[in-house]
């Protein structure tokens, strides 16, 4: 008896935190996010904060353009691409690209 009530317990815990909204991640997009050569390091660092914080991470910090890739969900992307006032962010799907001929 006391074994199906630590069972039920475990599994009312479990849908319960799946029903708290925040708690399931938001569908990630794979991105390259790119600047200016004229961009101040802080407006990207900025914009890697945000993506962070909103729980994306970013996958790598480019050093030939001012640019980074991360994995991040929509809504932190629309709001980094909007911050592009004075230097607008160029935010592309990262995908890859094959050569024809």
């Amino acid at each position: 008896m006391l074994f199906i009530t630590k069972f039920t317990s475990l599994a009312l815990l479990a849908i319960s935190l799946f029903a708290i909204p925040g708690l399931s991640a938001a569908p990630q997009k794979s991105v390259i996010v790119s600047y200016p050569d004229d961009t101040p390091n802080d407006v990207v660092q900025q914009a890697m904060d945000a993506i962070k914080k909103a729980g994306g991470t970013i996958t790598h910090e480019y050093n030939l353009i001012k640019g980074f890739a991360a994995k991040a969900p929509a809504q932190v992307l629309v709001t980094v691409q909007a911050w592009g006032n004075d230097y607008h962010a160029v935010i592309e799907e990262d995908q890859v690209v094959n050569a024809n001929n």
